[in-house]
């Protein structure tokens, strides 16, 4: 078993974006509050909070909130596990309160079946010509249901991402 692989009874979630960012551009848009702001979360939702405390032991708390669609603001703690700059992040997500201690995620408004877990590992691999494929992967399901909701968000958060690397990031 390595990071790229789930241990057994786990289901896994992979997405993919080819970025037209070098792989160190590409990294500060989940290390860099300032970018994480402008696209964390799915269609709809915005990113309130981003504190982010990006070393091995340390905790981001990141949120997501629309409000206007009945979703208060939602707060996850990311505990960073592997940090290599800029090709690999790993963290444990875990949903959290507002000072990032851990909550049950049914209590955080999660479906059943979201663990209280979530092995994140992202991975920025360079493609030339200043283009970067990043690769996020995440563990630690165990049923398929709760999979396909984090894809819808992942995927519609990611959709936000790319066109970033089209404008000025500052």
């Amino acid at each position: 078993m390595t990071a790229e692989t789930p241990p057994p009874g786990e289901l896994e979630l992979v997405a993919v974006r080819d970025l037209p960012a070098a792989p160190a551009e590409a990294w500060r848009s989940w290390t860099d509050p300032e970018l994480l702001h402008r696209w964390w979360g799915p269609t709809g939702f915005t990113c309130p909070t981003a504190r982010m405390d990006v070393r091995v032991g340390g905790t981001s708390v990141v949120s997501m909130a629309a409000p206007e669609l009945g979703f208060p603001e939602m707060f996850s703690a990311w505990t960073y596990t592997l940090i290599v700059e800029p090709r690999r992040l790993e963290f444990e997500f875990r949903f959290s309160d507002a000072e990032g201690l851990p909550l049950d995620p049914q209590a955080a408004g999660a479906p059943p079946g979201v663990p209280a877990v979530v092995h994140h590992a992202i991975s920025f691999d360079e493609l030339g010509d200043g283009r970067t494929r990043m690769t996020v992967r995440e563990s630690g399901y165990t049923t398929p249901e709760p999979i396909e909701l984090s894809r819808q968000g992942l995927e519609q958060s990611l959709d936000k991402l790319v066109p970033l690397f089209g404008e000025d990031p500052r």
